[in-house]
């Protein structure tokens, strides 16, 4: 993955059952193609210590179009030694504007998840 700074899309996991953030939880990110409506998988990483996985995306394969973050979250739980009722979330957002910055947050617990856009 590319470095942090020049990434325009940033993400941040928190797990708000243990007020921590989620270390260590596998995610991918995919663009869907307009012609064939199939998701394309652009990287996948994992978060670090502070729930952050830097470096999603370069600034010039940032374009404008849908996009898909996927989280592992049973992976993550079944780490913890517990269960989830959501083996995995998916935020599907559309990318008008690529020249600005986004963040996509998820707050999670075993059975419940938010997210929205951030700055």
């Amino acid at each position: 993955m590319s470095g942090a700074q020049s990434s325009p899309l940033t993400t941040h996991v928190l797990n708000t059952a243990d007020g921590a953030p989620a270390a260590r939880l596998a995610l991918s990110l995919h663009r869907l193609d307009t012609c064939t409506k199939i998701w394309n998988m652009i990287t996948v990483g994992t978060t670090n210590t502070d729930g952050r996985c830097p470096g999603l995306i370069t600034r010039e394969g940032f374009t404008a179009g849908t996009y898909k973050l996927r989280f592992e979250t049973a992976q993550f739980w079944d780490t913890l030694g517990q269960t989830s009722f959501y083996p995995y979330v998916e935020v599907v957002f559309t990318i008008k504007e690529p020249d600005q910055r986004f963040h996509i947050p998820l707050l999670m617990s075993r059975f419940s998840y938010s997210t929205y856009r951030g700055s």
